[in-house]
């Protein structure tokens, strides 16, 4: 098969490779697959991870256990993280945690920029037929925006502000506005907060420092860069809520007094549910056309890499 394969930090090239096999797997032929910034990170180094990157992705399984083998043909997007089924974490079903556990792309599972990739039964969910694949490859960074509502209630009244106006900015942005209608996108970029703008969302340009009264109850970091948590932190109000949701490659030091003295919560928040995002998406409540740039074909990898540097999405077609 076709793949992607980072064979050092800043070196992606594309390979021949089996087709993947992995006991008590089910094979999946991968339809799109979308770059994200976790991606993005990688590349350069984060995780210290070498084989096929991507984890977004919508596929079809063409095998599966005879145990699963109701899930042959049918469309699908795939939750990330395999556990090992044996340790604490995973015997209480929380498989994010495990400290064996395999991520596809990340750590020690070849991920979706290829032609197949293998996961359990356990981590799939069937895609509804009215959604196409270019809505369903967004099923997983839309899950790890409802991450946020597992973590914490979000007070339908409170003022929240989403720090970085990327691909996954957007994404929170239309979540949290699900909970409660003031949430502003805050960025560096007026092509992409137009983008947000036109999605509903107020937009404004994050240089300047709020008054006391312009700071907000619940502020999201997803900039994936190191200065976004220090930006979150000036904004936020005392006993507020500030939510981590950058990985980066690299380190963020910060001023950690005004956590203190402000009584501010700092909360990580990475992988979320998966049928809460299909809903989301399906229901037209979460918007993702607005946010595609390029479908590519997994050949032009170079130039898609390029432009999802700067550009809201990119997908591949594979």
């Amino acid at each position: 098969m076709k793949a992607l394969v980072i064979t050092s930090p800043g070196t992606i090239e594309l390979q021949d490779l089996p087709t993947p096999a992995r006991a008590g797997d089910c094979l999946i032929r991968v339809r799109h697959a979308g770059i994200c910034g976790t991606d993005l990170q990688i590349l350069e180094g984060y995780a210290e991870f070498t084989g096929v990157p991507g984890h977004e992705f919508v596929g079809v399984v063409e095998q599966a256990p005879p145990a699963d083998a109701a899930w042959v043909g049918k469309r699908v997007v795939g939750e990330i993280n395999v556990g090992c089924h044996h340790c604490d974490w995973c015997a209480r079903g929380i498989k994010e945690h495990c400290d064996n556990r395999n991520v596809v792309g990340i750590r020690q599972h070849d991920g979706a920029f290829a032609e197949y990739l293998t996961l359990p039964a356990v981590n799939l969910h069937e895609v509804p037929d009215s959604m196409d694949d270019e809505t369903a490859v967004f099923a997983e960074p839309v899950a790890a925006a409802c991450r946020i509502f597992e973590q914490m209630t979000v007070d339908p009244h409170a003022r929240v502000a989403v720090v970085g106006d990327g691909r996954m900015g957007l994404l929170v942005a239309q979540v949290l506005k699900t909970a409660a209608p003031d949430v502003t996108v805050l960025g560096r970029h007026e092509s992409k907060l137009a983008v947000a703008r036109a999605l509903g969302l107020a937009a404004a340009l994050s240089d300047d420092r709020p008054s006391s009264a312009g700071r907000f109850d619940v502020v999201v970091d997803v900039t994936g860069r190191p200065e976004g948590l220090r930006r979150a932190l000036e904004i936020v109000k005392p006993r507020g809520t500030v939510i981590m949701k950058s990985t980066f490659h690299g380190e963020a030091p910060i001023s950690t007094w005004p956590v203190v003295v402000d009584e501010v919560t700092l909360i990580g928040s990475r992988c979320g549910p998966f049928r809460p995002a299909l809903d989301l998406l399906a229901s037209g409540a979460v918007q993702v056309k607005p946010l595609i740039s390029r479908v590519a074909r997994i050949d032009d990898y170079e130039s898609a890499f390029a432009e999802a540097r700067r550009a809201l999405k990119v997908l591949f077609e594979i």
